[in-house]
């Protein structure tokens, strides 16, 4: 534990423990709120092959949580922790374009 806190600049075992439960609500809801999300653009089990369907699942989750972990973030507290999390992230996505002024 005391390696991830330094890892990740956190200074106590409670901003830890918030940390990892913005982890936990975020991954949730997003994966909540993408069912209704890919029905409404018409994307269903039913409607296509499952080797389809699942990737563009994934594709229409990945934006969601991305938002969602910052949100959350902030409502914990944890605004600069994620917010920088989510621009590493994205740097080593190849999306580091989008924070550059």
């Amino acid at each position: 534990m005391d390696k991830l806190k330094e890892r990740w600049g956190l200074t106590s075992n409670l901003q830890l423990i918030v940390v990892f439960t913005v982890f936990a609500i975020t991954g949730s809801t997003a994966a909540y709120l993408t069912k209704p999300v890919t029905a409404w653009l018409g994307i269903s089990k039913e409607s296509m092959s499952l080797w389809l369907y699942w990737p563009l699942r994934i594709l229409i989750l990945f934006p969601i949580y991305q938002v969602m972990l910052v949100v959350f973030g902030y409502l914990f507290g944890q605004f600069e922790f994620f917010w920088n999390f989510e621009k590493k992230m994205l740097k080593r996505l190849g999306l580091g374009f989008l924070f550059k002024n």
